[in-house]
């Protein structure tokens, strides 16, 4: 295989970087993680993939302009940059929501006196359209640090935020309010790349598949199939 037609794949740095990367060490594309390996494009084990790791935010972009081929994100950041991609899998790791919170004092979905409410926030697309459609007017206030600390700053009266557990918002004495959007990983692809190479596409693709679904069945191993 030529490096002509090596598929590259941007992985995003945080939360979603080691199950993706297991997913592919699954699939038998093995990458080797960026703290171990500075070139800019990282070649997979079995040759097929070319990595590279950027920040979540850019993972869309890239994909979309044809920078990569696919990648894997979440949904809350292909939501926020409305990319125009293809989604052919939801895979099975990264699940979390995207809510509404506020500390326990502070009212819900009004403020008294009627004081329009700022809501700080990593994801103001979202978060601009969720309060339109609920009918509530606020002020959105952008920011790229911890987002549970605004409303203990005074920053904010509000935030939205990814939740897991929801210790973090306990941990900042915050409740849910509100959730926005069920949020988990999915592989992106670029429509040009797709159309023009898709058997390779296609085989990814069922590789993926069938690797994360065998993480997600312990004991089962890849491409063995049970009665």
């Amino acid at each position: 295989m030529t490096a002509r037609t090596i598929l590259k794949m941007a992985l995003a740095k945080g939360r979603l970087l080691e199950p993706s990367l297991a997913l592919l060490r699954t699939s038998g594309a093995a990458v080797a993680e960026p703290a171990t390996n500075r070139k800019l494009l990282v070649p997979s084990s079995d040759g097929s993939l070319s990595v590279l790791f950027v920040k979540p935010a850019d993972v869309p972009v890239y994909v979309e302009s044809g920078a990569a081929d696919v990648g894997i994100t979440g949904t809350d950041v292909l939501r926020e940059t409305e990319a125009d991609v293809l989604e052919p899998l939801a895979l099975g790791f990264g699940r979390c929501r995207l809510v509404v919170a506020s500390p326990t004092e502070v009212p819900y979905p009004a403020l008294t006196g009627g004081v329009t409410p700022r809501v700080a926030t990593k994801y103001p697309r979202l978060t601009r359209a969720f309060f339109a459609e609920t009918g509530l007017g606020v002020q959105v206030i952008a920011v790229s640090g911890s987002v549970e600390v605004a409303p203990l700053l005074g920053l904010s009266h509000w935030i939205v935020d990814l939740v897991d557990t929801g210790r973090t918002l306990r941990e900042n004495g915050l409740v849910e309010r509100a959730q926005i959007l069920d949020v988990g990983a999915v592989l992106v692809v670029n429509r040009a790349s797709q159309k023009l190479r898709l058997e390779q596409h296609q085989q990814l693709l069922e590789q993926l598949r069938v690797a994360d679904r065998s993480r997600a069945t312990p004991g089962r191993r890849p491409g063995v199939s049970r009665p």
